[in-house]
């Protein structure tokens, strides 16, 4: 018997879900908290137990250390979560989300020789692609300009100065850790890729998010939605209908 999900610090807006027969660990975009994902259990099946993913730096975990080197935020992640996967699981992740997820799946792999039953990516390109358009290192002027271009942060934060001195170093880092990974070749993971994107989403376009297909050697798909990069907000009822769909019959 493992310890209390709920007192995981790594997991925050835990429902407990009795009737579950599988755990979906929902990893946020750069700069984002597990509050992303607190309302999914409300539109997912009974039978999936969701279990948002807190990083140290943000929301709840304020005053942590902020991780800036990808090896030493898979290996916390790893030590953190591995008493939870002691039932079938399956991985969320959008943006960074989606990167460490994947990297995630593969530490189990390696480390645990469990993986997930399912890996759900959207809003990334490939891992073995490069950043064509990296903005960690920009002037915090152009810097603010990208967050601001890429529509996934509240007008009422952008316009607030003591909040975006908060945000900026959150997403600075996590930026840095994303568009500083270098992929290390590795046998595709055994296991079924869902991959989403938005149709105006400049960051990941179709052909990169084909490009997963090279991550998997099981069943692999690909759904694009209405939306920017962050469809996982304007278009999110639609995407947990097929999350819903996609998890069905795991496992």
């Amino acid at each position: 018997m493992v310890a209390s999900i709920s007192h995981n610090t790594w997991i925050k807006y835990f429902t407990p879900n009795p009737n579950a027969q599988l755990r979906l660990f929902c990893f946020p975009y750069a700069g984002g908290s597990a509050a992303i994902f607190r309302d999914w259990h409300r539109e997912l099946p009974k039978t999936i137990e969701i279990c948002p993913v807190e990083l140290p730096g943000r929301g709840s975990r304020m005053r942590e250390p902020l991780f800036e080197e990808f090896s030493s935020l898979i290996k916390a992640l790893g030590e953190g979560l591995h008493p939870y996967l002691d039932k079938p699981y399956a991985l969320f992740g959008h943006s960074f989300g989606a990167l460490v997820s994947f990297e995630f799946a593969c530490y189990c792999r390696e480390h645990y020789r469990r993986l997930p039953h399912c890996l759900l990516v959207s809003g990334r390109q490939a891992p073995h692609l490069p950043d064509l358009s990296p903005m960690h290192a920009l002037p915090k002027k152009d810097f603010i300009q990208e967050i601001e271009r890429l529509n996934g942060t509240p007008q009422e934060i952008m316009q607030n100065p003591e909040m975006m001195e908060l945000l900026v170093p959150i997403l600075r880092a996590d930026l840095k850790i994303d568009e500083t990974y270098e992929y290390k070749p590795k046998p595709p993971l055994e296991i079924p890729f869902a991959v989403f994107g938005g149709e105006r989403d400049s960051e990941a376009n179709r052909t990169q998010l084909e490009a997963w297909s090279q991550h998997g050697s099981c069943d692999f798909s690909l759904q694009m939605f209405p939306g920017d990069h962050f469809f996982i907000n304007t278009a999110r009822s639609h995407l947990l209908q097929t999350l819903s769909k996609k998890l069905q019959g795991i496992p």
